[in-house]
């Protein structure tokens, strides 16, 4: 049986048990993590983009994280995680709070390592993410008004029932897995300028930041929805302060609280952070349609939206912007096709 372990003091709002740690991962850790990943998961495509890189008189790639078993970057973190699981939490399996592709990506972890896996959501979580969950074989359970509140709820349940907590970002694991999208992109792009990431909790700009920015020495530029700036203010600032709220169309984003290892990571190494407006976001989330015939989330959408934000900064350069996932709800995208 596994042991139940309670909180321990955390730097930000969130709850820690003994087993996080705040020690970020090295570069080379990352290294280490493709060596597990190549086992499990296919390398993604790195795909020039006629219409960005004429808009922006620029050589712009996409990172085709979308082409992932669950259509999204974050099972890097998720298999990462997994392959390194202590024994102890084998049996006893997984809890974690998420607006959907985490989640996802425990869940098909939990059943590619045969741990069980629960997964909490708020009560309007994307109904289609709720369903992929379920498929790829965990518990969902739906609690509260927001993610936060689904968040706090996953904390309960680990110190009640022994689960073991999957952060959603103070996790070394999940910043080395989903970093490797990074040393991908270095082998094939050595000249790389710079690279846009979305910034919800922030694994995935600390990911570049640990790869593409320290060994290709491009610039990283993290996007964040301006209606869910915590991650930003804590960038800006240097504060863990929760924001009191979120409002934007990009649901992965919205997050209220900001992480003690990755938001220390961003200060670090994060060369530059914008907000985003939800109008600049459907916009690329249109453009990108109609003009590129991609199909992106929201919280994708923002790493575009950032990169036409720089416009003509960016002329004569080799830019890179992940496409971090394809699960955009069909409300919104027939929001998105009524607009074009």
């Amino acid at each position: 049986m596994c042991p139940r372990y309670k909180p321990v003091e955390s730097p930000d709002e969130s709850t820690l048990f003994p087993y996080h740690s705040l020690t970020p991962p090295t570069t080379a850790d990352i290294y280490s993590a493709r060596t597990v990943i190549a086992e499990y998961l296919p390398e993604t495509a790195l795909v020039y983009c006629e219409w960005l890189s004429t808009e922006l008189d620029a050589d712009v790639y996409l990172k085709r994280e979308d082409g992932l078993p669950t259509g999204a970057f974050k099972i890097r973190g998720g298999v990462t995680l997994l392959a390194e699981l202590a024994e102890q939490f084998r049996d006893t399996g997984l809890v974690a709070a998420s607006t959907g592709n985490h989640g996802k990506s425990l869940a098909y972890a939990g059943r590619l390592f045969d741990v069980p896996v629960v997964i909490c959501v708020a009560d309007d979580a994307n109904p289609e993410k709720v369903n992929s969950i379920e498929q790829l074989g965990a518990e969902v359970q739906q609690h509260g008004h927001s993610y936060d509140e689904a968040r706090e709820h996953a904390e309960r349940l680990a110190t009640q029932k022994g689960y073991r907590y999957v952060h959603s970002a103070n996790e070394p694991a999940l910043i080395k897995g989903v970093g490797t999208a990074g040393l991908e992109i270095v082998s094939e792009l050595p000249d790389i300028d710079v690279i846009f990431s979305p910034v919800g909790v922030g694994t995935s700009a600390a990911g570049y930041c640990l790869t593409v920015g320290e060994v290709a020495d491009a610039d990283v530029i993290g996007a964040q929805a301006a209606g869910a700036p915590a991650m930003y203010r804590a960038w800006q600032n240097g504060t863990l302060t929760p924001h009191e709220r979120t409002e934007t169309v990009a649901e992965g984003l919205a997050t209220q609280v900001p992480f003690a290892l990755t938001a220390g990571i961003l200060q670090r190494r994060l060369d530059d952070f914008l907000l985003v407006e939800d109008n600049a976001i459907r916009h690329a989330l249109r453009k990108m349609l109609t003009e590129a015939h991609v199909l992106m989330e929201g919280a994708c959408a923002t790493g575009v939206a950032a990169a036409l934000q720089y416009g003509e900064r960016l002329a004569g350069q080799t830019v890179g912007i992940p496409v971090t996932g394809r699960n955009l709800s069909v409300d919104t995208l027939q929001t998105v096709v009524d607009t074009i």
